[in-house]
């Protein structure tokens, strides 16, 4: 049996008995936390998936303990202009052990709610716009509305 819950933002593949890092939760050591956003859980091949999560199930865990991530270095550097800046990350994180999963009744969250199906009402049409005439026929208008002048 698994699941797939979401910790601290982050979407994790979870069994019983599991040791997880995840981002720093608030809580003691040895205290109990629970997850009620549980995506999917599958039990002896049967899958049940959430819209987007299932009612009723929950993902219980016990805090192993607080730490910090390896050290991440990151380094800037603009070419030829004597730009160099080092600097260093440690991520905090939360050592959680998985103690169950559990499944209550496996009904889903009421899917989205359909969309009502309005009667297709004619669109107002808009005004019709005058075809504005193109600009060689505006040109040979002013040429024949012209008189030649001097008297030819």
């Amino acid at each position: 049996m698994y699941a797939i819950v979401e910790i601290a933002g982050q979407q994790f593949k979870v069994e019983k008995d599991q040791q997880v890092f995840v981002h720093r939760l608030e809580g003691d050591e040895s205290s109990k936390v629970e997850f009620d956003r549980v995506l999917l859980i599958e039990d002896k091949g049967k899958v049940s998936v959430g819209a987007p999560a299932i009612e009723g199930a929950r993902v219980t865990a016990k805090i192993v303990k607080h730490l910090k991530d390896d050290k991440v270095i990151v380094f800037k550097k603009k070419r030829r202009k004597g730009y160099k800046v080092r600097n260093g990350h440690r991520q905090y994180l939360t050592e959680i052990k998985i103690d169950g999963i559990k499944l209550k009744g496996a009904t889903k969250k009421a899917a989205p709610k359909a969309e009502k199906v309005e009667a297709e009402k004619p669109a107002k049409e808009a005004p019709a716009k005058e075809a504005k005439p193109k600009p060689e026929e505006v040109l040979k208008k002013k040429e024949t509305k012209e008189e030649p002048k001097g008297g030819e």
